[in-house]
């Protein structure tokens, strides 16, 4: 299920300054500096938290992966070759100003005109296919294993004990919100009488003198809200109203065990059931389905055209597979979708979504080996948990037991952008075995629909951070196979051991050498160094 976090914690300190030799030499990390190099104390401009995650941990000591570094230095004028790469996500706004140039076009079929004109089993894919028909809302995989009333399923005791979990959990949180939103509510209706405008601005409160109790009441609620990051009144209360709704949304679609989400007419738990299903529109059914739109601009928004935000990759061209929706994928739409992007040309795959139980997760792990079998990597979000998925699972994955079925498939946990003991999202997964390496994922900025940019954070954003760095690695080294664009990307990384908080909870300490098999943070310069080595 995709995951976003709307509103960044500014987290902890930053830290060192990574030691390089000069271009063209792989920065390694000064080990016995590490907990004695100047901090970076000052707080991100406005350019800077923009564009953090294209800076470079030498020069900012922002833990970005250093692409603005290797467009100036190492790729400057050089020409590479155009790669596809598929986002597997939510609908994605292919006529967004920052992306309508790098969508991908189907060459061998002609537009809506209701034939298969390249025989690939889906009619007039132009730009992609969607799995979902015209559904966006879906139930979590867990209340589908309940609602399924299957006692006999070795998960439905699990399923049904975390479905109560979470709705346990979910409504007192709705209450609070609630609670919140009627003070806020009473707060804007005092201030606006008393100001005599609804235009009120936050510093006229912030100047309130007043021996009124009830508008002393009012204006510390205001002054609570500043400190949550939120602007004013007015603000927070579409911040919370947003949160109000996206709770009662969860409530009556993902955890209801009553509703139907699905319209494609297909039986999801068959494989081979009504072949090409759904249909060719990619693009988002509705404006909040943004998820998509924002992954897809990490990777590839237009470069240095003015506009709101740059991609990690040029030459790239964006397949828009919709099969991610409101709720949790289902397996058969991700295995058919891998296949469909294989099968298609993408060089590339991003998988910014993730679920907690998958019945049929060996679909997904043969189209994960399929992809791998046909020369394509595979990127994978680690998930927004905060949990080790070495000890629980998070699918899909590319394992049994440890023993991989891939060697092309890359699991990315998430970064915050202030290097140091709080430098890991607190939401990001990890896992020593099943993670492989992390990269920005906190309050990224980006491509939203209907020419919108907003920045969100999620293992989901520092996922396509890495599809993109693959991207450039695959582009201006073609001959190196998937599997060696896996390593160059992984091997080249910068190695770190500084104790971090892991999971958001400032009593679980670990090096950040424990938290992934590599210990290490992409770094789109040294991975171009690497392969222009290999």
């Amino acid at each position: 299920m995709k995951f976003n976090y709307r509103i960044a914690a500014y987290l902890g300190f930053a830290g060192t300054v990574l030691l390089g030799c000069g271009t063209g030499d792989i920065i390694s990390t000064p080990i016995e500096n590490i907990d004695t190099s100047p901090l970076k104390v000052t707080e991100l401009t406005d350019a800077e938290a923009k564009n953090w995650g294209h800076l470079d941990l030498v020069k900012d000591t922002i833990p970005g992966m250093a692409v603005d570094k290797a467009y100036a230095e190492i790729i400057k004028d050089k020409k590479g070759k155009t790669v596809i790469v598929a986002v597997i996500d939510s609908g994605i706004d292919i006529d967004h100003e920052d992306l309508d140039g790098v969508i991908w076009t189907n060459e061998d079929e002609i537009p809506n005109n209701g034939i298969d004109d390249d025989k690939n089993g889906y009619i007039d894919d132009i730009h992609g296919w969607n799995f979902l028909g015209d559904a966006y809302d879906e139930q979590l995989e867990m209340t589908r294993i309940v609602a399924s009333g299957d006692t006999s399923n070795p998960k439905f005791s699990e399923a049904k004990t975390a479905l109560e979990a979470g709705i346990a959990q979910l409504s007192p949180t709705k209450t609070r919100y609630e609670q919140i939103y009627q003070a806020l509510q009473e707060a804007d209706t005092a201030f606006t009488k008393h100001f005599g405008t609804a235009d009120y601005t936050n510093d006229q409160v912030k100047a309130l003198e007043t021996t009124d109790e009830t508008l002393l009441k009012h204006k510390s609620v205001a002054a609570q809200m500043n400190n949550f990051g939120l602007e004013s009144v007015q603000d927070a209360k579409e911040e919370l109203k947003g949160a109000l709704d996206g709770l009662a949304e969860r409530l009556n679609t993902n955890y209801n065990v009553d509703f139907k989400g699905r319209t494609t007419g297909d039986n999801p738990d068959d494989f081979n059931d009504k072949p090409g299903y759904g249909n060719a529109n990619v693009k988002p059914v509705k404006k909040s389905e943004s998820h998509g739109t924002h992954v897809a601009g990490i990777i590839a928004a237009e470069r240095n055209n003015g506009l709101g935000a740059n991609g990690v990759a040029n030459n790239v061209q964006i397949m828009s597979v919709r099969a991610v929706p409101n709720g949790d994928e289902y397996d058969k739409d991700v295995a058919k979708a891998i296949r469909y992007a294989v099968d298609n040309g993408a060089q590339v795959i991003n998988g910014s979504f993730g679920k907690s139980f998958s019945p049929h997760s060996q679909w997904v792990r043969d189209a994960i080996k399929y992809a791998s079998d046909n020369d394509v990597v595979f990127v994978h979000a680690a998930g927004n948990d905060s949990k080790d998925v070495d000890v629980e699972a998070n699918f899909p994955d590319d394992n049994v037991d440890y023993v991989e079925i891939s060697n092309t498939y890359i699991r990315v946990g998430a970064l915050t952008s202030k290097y140091g003991s709080k430098m890991v999202s607190g939401f990001s997964n990890y896992g020593k075995n099943n993670v492989d390496v992390f990269a920005p994922g906190s309050a990224i900025y980006s491509t939203f629909p209907e020419n919108e940019y907003k920045s969100i954070s999620g293992t989901s954003m520092a996922a396509p951070a890495v599809a993109g760095v693959v991207a450039l690695v695959r582009s201006y080294y073609p001959k190196l196979s998937a599997a060696q664009v896996k390593q160059v990307v992984l091997d080249s990384g910068l190695a770190l051991t500084t104790k971090v908080v892991v999971g958001g909870d400032a009593s679980n300490v670990k090096s950040f050498s424990e938290l992934s098999k590599t210990g290490r943070i992409v770094n789109a310069f040294n991975a171009l160094i690497m392969a222009s080595k290999l």
